[in-house]
């Protein structure tokens, strides 16, 4: 009697688990395949966070695509004050930016403790150097399994994509550098500092760390909604850690004879904060592999106040690289004449440029003079 009461259970089991097998994945649909395309279009919206195991400590990454590619992923790395999320959502759930999202697997890094929800660290913690957190990123590409990236970093990003660069040459096979700043600060600068930080509240640093001056007089809704964010952040003493590494930071040491082994595009927004570090970053770099965007009407941060142009721009030094067909180039291409084939400097002399769209051999760039674009559409 036992036995068949044991399966009597058994059985009942088994068709619970039949039962549950049978529900379709979202109420209301019957095609069984249409609703695994949505939940995965759904899945890869939404990204997989995974906690990176790395020699110093912790990262946050996430994921969107997949892991089983033979293309280089696109890396990212935020700058202060902002996490994966509110640096780079904006540009990369963009329109016109899906043609290189559904080819590419994007990797979204998070500094140590900066993102979303993240806790604060005790007092007295020992934040990581920018030269540490660089050491960091080798274990991510080794978890997720791949060899080389495309790195697109902003601000304090921007720096630390371009310390794992230089320490790791065959890795990366491009980079995009969005407000950099190559150097130290100066005594001028650290004595600025220290009076800011005494007459501005953290919050009021940060931003004019991100934002031009007329943003901030103009008091735009980007920077009224960036300055509630980062007063109300629950991590807000880990941002401080940040901020702090980062104005603490050390020269890049890059020269024409020693600098970046693969295509480098920089971008700055006209009014940019960092416009002129950009400008001396450029004047460093190997003409003959570097691209210098100078967006107009841009702000602080290009990425959310400009995605159209910045979208078009990667794009072209996407397919530089060898890995978009003139095909995919949509508005681009429709637009070039007007918004990058003619450029000028900023006392209206005509400056030396290319477009990016011109075809590379060996997924390099091909050599031509130094280029400033400003765009201005």
């Amino acid at each position: 009697m036992s036995s068949v009461g044991g399966s009597d259970i058994m059985t009942t089991e088994m068709q619970e688990i039949a039962i549950t097998e049978e529900k379709p994945l979202l109420t209301g649909q019957a095609d069984s395949t249409k609703d695994a395309e949505l939940v995965a279009r759904i899945l890869l919206d939404q990204g997989q966070e995974h906690s990176v195991e790395t020699p110093h400590g912790v990262l946050h990454v996430t994921l969107h695509g997949t892991r089983t590619t033979r293309r280089p992923a696109i890396l990212t790395f935020h700058d202060v004050g902002l996490d994966s999320k509110s640096c780079f959502s904006h540009l990369f759930k963009f329109e016109e930016m899906q043609e290189i999202v559904k080819n590419f697997t994007l990797i979204h890094i998070d500094a140590p403790g900066q993102e979303e929800g993240a806790a604060d660290y005790p007092a007295g913690y020992q934040y990581p150097p920018m030269d540490t957190i660089a050491e960091m990123i080798p274990a991510v590409l080794q978890f997720f399994n791949f060899r080389t990236v495309i790195g697109v970093g902003v601000g304090a990003g921007a720096y630390i994509l371009s310390k794992f660069t230089l320490a790791n040459p065959d890795s990366v096979e491009g980079l995009v550098l969005i407000n950099i700043d190559t150097n130290a600060r100066g005594w001028i600068d650290w004595a600025a500092q220290k009076l800011s930080s005494v007459t501005s509240s953290l919050t009021e640093q940060i931003l004019s760390h991100l934002f031009s001056q007329e943003e901030l007089s103009s008091n735009t809704d980007l920077v009224q909604s960036h300055r509630e964010r980062i007063s109300k952040a629950s991590n807000l003493v880990n941002i401080e850690l940040l901020w702090k590494t980062y104005n603490s930071r050390r020269d890049l040491n890059i020269d024409r004879s020693s600098t970046f082994k693969c295509p480098v595009m920089l971008v700055v927004g006209d009014q940019a904060p960092y416009e002129e570090a950009a400008v001396e970053c450029n004047s460093k770099l190997d003409p003959t592999t570097t691209s210098f965007l100078k967006m107009a009407d841009a702000g602080g941060l290009p990425q959310l106040t400009q995605p159209a142009k910045l979208t078009e721009a990667f794009k072209y030094f996407i397919q530089g690289m060898g890995y978009m067909a003139s095909s995919c180039m949509t508005r681009l291409s429709r637009s070039r004449t007007t918004s990058l084939s003619s450029s000028y400097s900023m006392d209206g002399s005509r400056s030396r440029s290319r477009t990016l769209s011109q075809g590379s051999q060996g997924g390099q760039m091909p050599p031509s003079p130094s280029q400033t674009m400003e765009v201005s559409c």
